[in-house]
């Protein structure tokens, strides 16, 4: 009972971790990568589709981000779902291939993604803290049915601590190295 606790709680911090990793692919750095337009939603034949299904995008360089989409008819909507997108991106068409060039980003833009990242991190943090919260209540809840002694529930209570500070930690070393990015000029 107490191990399947703690591994739900470990699952459920994965999950953030993930998470938190993934909102942070959507904050654009000044170099092209093809996982900032992982959001962008393409009006396909009347249904939301990921941009991901309907074209192939491609760093082409580390300022331009490549897509050759794989129904022509579908090149206007994909460039219009890219310039509607909250990205600030302008693509460019020429033929078959849309370019997307990155923006070189200001003093002033980076601070902002980098408050950005800090807002995403501290979300992650509390879903941990919350996911801790939640198994502790769990293991009071045995000790009140008498299913497991006090020693047992303050045990697994320390080892679930240890996992709370352990993805708190990988929390802050992501956060860490997507500040390093964004500042680095």
């Amino acid at each position: 009972m107490i191990n399947e606790i703690k591994q739900d709680a470990q699952e459920r911090m994965k999950k953030s971790l993930e998470s938190l990793n993934h909102a942070f692919a959507k904050i654009r750095t000044g170099r092209a990568h093809p996982s900032i337009l992982d959001s962008v939603m393409v009006s396909y034949y009347g249904t939301d589709t990921p941009l991901r299904q309907i074209a192939n995008v491609i760093a082409e360089d580390s300022r331009t981000l490549a897509l050759t989409v794989f129904d022509r008819g579908m090149i206007q909507a994909v460039e219009k779902a890219i310039m509607t997108s909250d990205l600030g991106l302008n693509p460019a068409t020429a033929g078959t291939t849309i370019r997307v060039p990155m923006p070189a980003l200001t003093e002033e833009t980076r601070k902002g993604f980098t408050k950005q990242a800090r807002s995403e991190a501290e979300g992650a943090r509390v879903a941990v803290r919350n996911i801790r919260r939640d198994a502790l209540a769990q293991l009071k809840d045995l000790v009140k049915d008498k299913a497991i002694s006090e020693d047992e529930e303050r045990r697994a209570a320390d080892e679930v601590q240890k996992l709370t500070d352990k993805f708190v930690a990988d929390i802050e070393k992501s956060l860490e190295a997507k500040e390093a990015d964004l500042l680095a000029v």
